[in-house]
């Protein structure tokens, strides 16, 4: 396995890490490997915006297509006619 040595960490940050082991019931480097990893985790990739609306609203009866505005730069609203 692979080590990873980490120069000059702040004393404040090591002790945050040493008390957020404790009350995980681990050792310092076990905590440290664990953010690691969920640091590092992929992640599934998200629907579209307007798809997730899109299921939000389905229960209440929302039936209108939301288009996905993909690559446009965004738009300030003007609410005057």
């Amino acid at each position: 396995m692979a080590q990873l040595l980490v120069r000059n960490l702040e004393d404040s940050i090591k002790g945050r890490l040493q008390a957020r082991a404790k009350r995980h019931g681990r050792s310092t480097e076990e905590e440290v490997r664990e953010i690691l990893r969920n640091a590092v985790r992929e992640e599934a990739p998200r629907p579209p915006l307007g798809t997730r609306i899109a299921r939000r609203f389905a229960s209440i009866g929302l039936d209108e297509e939301i288009l996905e505005l993909r690559g446009q730069p965004p738009r300030s609203v003007d609410f005057e006619p």
